[in-house]
C-alpha cells in the first residue's frame, strides 16, 4: 500500500515519462509488466501507481521503496534491465526521488 505521510521512512520515486499518444497505451502495459513480474519481488519495493494523462503524452509512476539503498539496489539488478530497454525504446523518463513535506486531506473519495 501507498504511504503518502509525512516522516515516513519511505522514499518515493516519481518518473514522468514523455511519449507519442499512439504509444501511451503501450508504455501503460510495458510499466505494469515490468512491476507485476520484477518490480514486485524486488527487496524494499513498496508499490507502484501508474497515471497516464487525459492528453495521451505523459505516463507518470509514482512507486515507493523502503530506503534510497533499496532503490538503487533495484537498479543494479539485472532482472529489471530488459524492462527499462523496452520502456525507453518508446518513451523518454525523466526521474527522482522525493520525500513527503507536507499532506492535506479533505475527505476520502469513493
Amino acid at each position: 500500500m501507498s504511504v503518502i505521510e509525512v516522516g515516513q521512512q519511505v522514499v518515493t520515486m516519481v518518473n514522468v515519462f514523455t511519449v507519442a499518444p499512439e504509444n501511451q497505451r503501450r508504455l501503460v502495459e510495458l510499466i505494469v509488466e515490468a512491476t507485476e513480474t520484477v518490480m514486485r519481488d524486488v527487496d524494499g519495493f513498496i508499490s507502484a501507481n501508474i497515471h497516464s494523462s487525459l492528453d495521451g503524452t505523459r505516463v507518470v509512476n509514482y512507486a515507493q521503496w523502503r530506503s534510497v539503498e533499496h532503490f538503487e539496489a533495484m537498479h543494479r539488478n539485472p532482472l529489471v534491465h530488459p524492462h527499462f530497454t523496452d520502456i525507453r525504446a518508446i518513451a523518454s523518463p525523466e526521474m527522482h526521488l522525493y520525500r513527503v513535506d507536507y499532506v492535506e486531506e479533505v475527505a476520502a473519495v469513493r
